[in-house]
């Protein structure tokens, strides 16, 4: 039905459909980012920062990759200091203490929810709101009448082309809530886009990378217990936001580096007797990423892959599949959110992929022509990547995170946790071989 009412309705009518009910969701909940939370204290925070209560400070977290994790960095910064906070990102809710997880299977909440969530942040009395914020969810206007005080700017490749048209629309989708966000800009300097970021007008701009930057890891030493370089970034980006707030860099760090996991993310599920790590990762560059960091020394990584979103950047399939093939002794490519699309079809994609690399490279490759699987049942492909795993081998379910559910035909949502099916697996696996 979407597809049908996007394909007759003019784009121009959408958008203002997309607008109208932007400011209908801000007007029922009588545009809470302009207001003071009502029980704030006076002095906020065990260091003193905060003055006066204020009203509430959105932050917008935006880019490819790393959102959801540096949404979770900022939030902990803040707790840390002693604020009271609210989040939103692809994997939970949060107001205070209080969460519940996010099963929309949209990382950036419709219009009315959103600005639900913000009247309750303020009613609860949250100094501040730290959002996840998509390019599909600012091509709908979801951002709009939301006052971001902080924009923070990840990193950027290629994704949902087919959405916004081009490489440069998705950019310039992005680019938005740094035009709208007036006050302070935080925007990753390595990244080869980040002169178009830079651009955007605002009063505070703090910039940060391995090497150069206003915040750099060469003069700060971060010292992690998360997996992945790609987290230093994420770090980075976080330590710009809580800086920005006037939040000393000793806390800012400590905040961080005391954070030991994030759900879904190179998430650790089974450690013996090989591990077995949860990932999120659907995209190439995340994904290439996640094995590199994983990829062991003389020892063999088993990977278990698909495609994620149906009739969405079909593009990215073989890039998918080649890169497993070039990382991964065994390759099992499996069903993941086929929505309407026959995932048997994606699933041949993803493996072509794999096996163009495994041609174009039969040097590096001698054996792996029989080690590319294709197994639709996602069950099935975890089952098969445990059994052919020895001990010290290292084990990578990309795709899925934390994610609850499959989407299939129909909009209908299979219940799922690739950590959970994972666990089952393994403990049956053990049974047997008892």
């Amino acid at each position: 039905m979407k597809d049908l009412i996007k394909k007759f309705i003019p784009e121009w009518l959408l958008n203002l459909y997309h607008l109208i009910l932007a400011f209908l969701g801000a007007l029922v909940y009588r545009f809470p980012s302009r207001l003071r939370p009502p029980f704030a204290k006076a002095s906020a925070g065990k260091q003193g920062y905060g003055g006066q209560a204020k009203k509430l400070k959105v932050i917008g977290v935006t880019g490819t990759n790393g959102k959801t994790t540096v949404v979770e960095m900022i939030s902990k910064i803040f707790e840390e200091t002693g604020y009271k906070v609210a989040l939103v990102n692809s994997i939970r809710f949060k107001i205070g203490k209080k969460e519940w997880p996010n099963e929309l299977r949209m990382t950036m909440p419709g219009r009315f929810k959103l600005q639900k969530f913000l009247r309750q942040a303020v009613d609860s009395g949250c100094q501040y709101a730290v959002l996840e914020v998509t390019s599909e969810g600012i091509k709908q206007y979801r951002h709009k009448f939301i006052d971001f005080n902080v924009a923070v700017f990840t990193n950027l490749t290629p994704e949902h082309i087919e959405v916004h048209g081009s490489f440069e629309k998705y950019r310039e989708a992005k680019g938005k809530l740094f035009q709208a966000t007036k006050n302070i800009h935080i925007i990753n300097i390595d990244d080869e886009n980040a002169e178009y970021f830079l651009k955007f007008a605002a009063k505070k701009k703090y910039t940060y990378g391995l090497s150069q930057g206003d915040i750099n890891n060469k003069n700060l030493q971060l010292n992690l217990q998360l997996l992945g370089g790609f987290n230093i970034y994420n770090a980075l980006a976080a330590i710009g936001v809580g800086l920005s707030q006037e939040i000393s860099l000793e806390t800012c760090k400590s905040a961080v580096e005391k954070i030991e996991g994030i759900p879904g993310r190179m998430e650790e599920v089974i450690s013996q007797p090989f591990k077995v790590f949860v990932d999120y990762a659907f995209t190439p560059n995340a994904l290439e990423k996640v094995y590199q960091t994983l990829k062991p020394q003389n020892k063999k990584m088993i990977c278990v892959l698909g495609s994620c979103g149906g009739g969405r950047d079909k593009w990215k399939r073989p890039v998918l599949g080649e890169l497993a093939a070039k990382y991964c002794d065994k390759v099992i490519v499996t069903n993941e959110d086929p929505y309407n699309e026959d995932p048997i079809e994606i699933i041949d994609q993803v493996a072509n992929g794999a096996l163009k690399e495994i041609r174009v490279n039969p040097r590096s490759y001698p054996r792996k022509s029989a080690s590319i699987y294709k197994i639709l049942d996602r069950r099935e492909a975890i089952r098969k990547s445990l059994e052919l795993a020895k001990p010290g081998d290292i084990v990578i379910i990309t795709g899925k995170g934390c994610e609850p559910s499959i989407c299939v035909t129909g909009g209908k949502k299979i219940p799922w946790d690739d950590r959970e099916v994972a666990r089952e697996e393994i403990k049956r696996l053990s049974k047997l071989r008892d």
